[in-house]
């Protein structure tokens, strides 16, 4: 299950909106196909496992395959995994989790066990879960996992008082967050970085065979038409809260899909946009974005990760991570928990959570 789990990690950047799966088929105590699911509409971990046993000449009859995922049991843009597996006469399946989508949920495994197949559930299961927390969310609270991203010196600061930002952390720390960029179905900015940094928010530090979406919070439609972050490749939804034509005509035509997220005060509704994103199959949202918006996400409770690149400098004066609050207590106090801290490069990278929050 460890080396399907590992298959499973080379979906990443390719398989979304579909989780990342990887199956392994062992016979007579050798291994005799590997598979990972494809991008979407391709074929799944199982089906390229049986695919690659057939390539080597390996007969699968009373094979046992180990999977990261239940197999589908539904129709989608691919046939059934549980039928491909049970045409081919594999004799047992051992699955890590069950898939959490409403057309599959047990039913892959009570289909396997009517066909006489034996099913092992539960090896590694919270890694295969971990791997795919963000079609977890996705699928089961309607929104994607959201992981919010920062630099920050060793005093806390994301950026000078005159708003320089650049850089921070060193090249080994950012190549490690344009790999959390590639995990992600979309990152998000506000249009205050927009007009103080002009990214590009692409992935172009690591090799990746899809870009994901780029999504602008921007109320007003102030993002410039001739921002950077709307040139080639990938594709860019801004979310708006005020209609404006005359804007939204001029960012359509540099390719910019715009949608009403009207909130409280003129502002877009965050929730509300979450929800629009699951409902455009995102599973992971990767924030990149100044301290007021990092802030609004922090005071609405929205934030699922942190992923923080703090610095060996001192910056003294200057913005925060995340502007909310005054707090009137320190009980009042977002908690957190640290999920990973490791070196990269110069800089720590550092993983928190709040408590529990994988939870659902």
């Amino acid at each position: 299950m460890h080396e399907a789990l590992a298959l499973a990690e080379q979906a990443i950047g390719l398989s979304d909106p579909n989780p990342r799966v990887g199956c392994l088929l062992t016979s007579g105590g050798r291994v005799v196909g590997r598979g990972h699911t494809q991008q979407a509409g391709g074929p799944h971990a199982e089906v390229m496992a049986l695919r690659d046993a057939q390539a080597r000449g390996e007969p699968v009859r009373g094979a046992t395959a180990w999977v990261t995922l239940e197999p589908c049991a539904h129709h989608g843009r691919t046939p059934p995994c549980c039928d491909a597996l049970i045409a081919a006469g594999i004799a047992r399946v051992v699955m890590a989790v069950q898939d959490p989508f409403p057309e599959v949920a047990g039913q892959g495994a009570a289909r396997l066990r009517a066909a006489g197949i034996e099913v092992v559930e539960g090896p590694l299961a919270e890694a295969a879960r971990e791997l795919n927390l963000g079609f977890f969310s996705r699928v089961q609270r309607g929104r994607p996992w959201l992981r919010l991203k920062a630099a920050v010196s060793l005093d806390g600061r994301s950026a000078l008082e005159n708003g320089a930002s650049q850089w921070i952390t060193g090249v080994p720390a950012r190549t490690d967050g344009h790999a959390f960029r590639k995990r992600a179905g979309a990152v998000l900015t506000g249009v205050g970085t927009v007009l103080d940094d002009d990214p590009r928010l692409d992935v172009r530090l690591v090799e990746t065979a899809r870009q994901p979406l780029r999504v602008v919070v921007d109320s007003r439609l102030e993002t410039p038409p001739a921002a950077r972050l709307l040139a080639p490749p990938g594709e860019v939804l801004i979310y708006a809260a005020l209609p404006d034509e005359a804007r939204a005509a001029a960012l359509r035509e540099r390719g910019a899909e715009i949608a009403l997220a009207p909130g409280a005060n003129h502002k877009v509704d965050l929730a509300a946009m979450l929800a629009d994103l699951a409902r455009r199959g995102i599973n992971e949202l990767h924030v990149e974005a100044g301290h007021k918006l990092n802030g609004s996400f922090v005071r609405e409770g929205l934030v699922d990760e942190f992923l923080i690149y703090m610095a060996p400098r001192l910056l003294g004066f200057g913005h925060g991570l995340a502007s909310f609050g005054p707090l009137e207590s320190l009980a009042a106090a977002p908690q957190l928990r640290f999920h990973g801290i490791e070196r990269v490069g110069d800089d720590l990278r550092v993983l928190a959570r709040p408590p529990g929050r994988e939870r659902f």
